[in-house]
């Protein structure tokens, strides 16, 4: 059993460099966005953890057409088990930035 529970792991890591590679410039923003509401003052912190929500969502929405756009070349129990590893695959290397894989399976 320890096979078919890494069966996808090799190709899901490759995507994820792929992404991270490619969306550099996105993650840094999402980086620098984290850190511009959290030192913010009251006044500002509304506003700028706004902006970081939206970075956030730019990510889950672009990891999230990844991860579909696979798993639809796929036959449905193929699909799922694809879908789970690439979610645990997410939270563990992107973290916070992984909030569109909470409950979507």
């Amino acid at each position: 059993m320890i096979f078919r529970r890494r069966r996808f792991h090799e190709l899901v890591a490759r995507q994820l460099a792929i992404f991270e590679r490619d969306e550099a410039a996105l993650l840094a923003e999402a980086h620098d966005a984290d850190a511009a509401w959290t030192s913010a003052d009251v006044d500002t912190t509304e506003e700028l953890y706004g902006d970081y929500q939206l970075v956030v969502d730019a990510i889950g929405e672009r990891l999230y057409d990844i991860r579909e756009t696979y798993a639809r070349s796929l036959g449905e129990p193929a699909a799922c088990e694809y879908r789970v590893a690439f979610n645990r695959a997410v939270e563990s290397r992107f973290g916070r930035y992984a909030t569109f894989v909470d409950g979507d399976l």
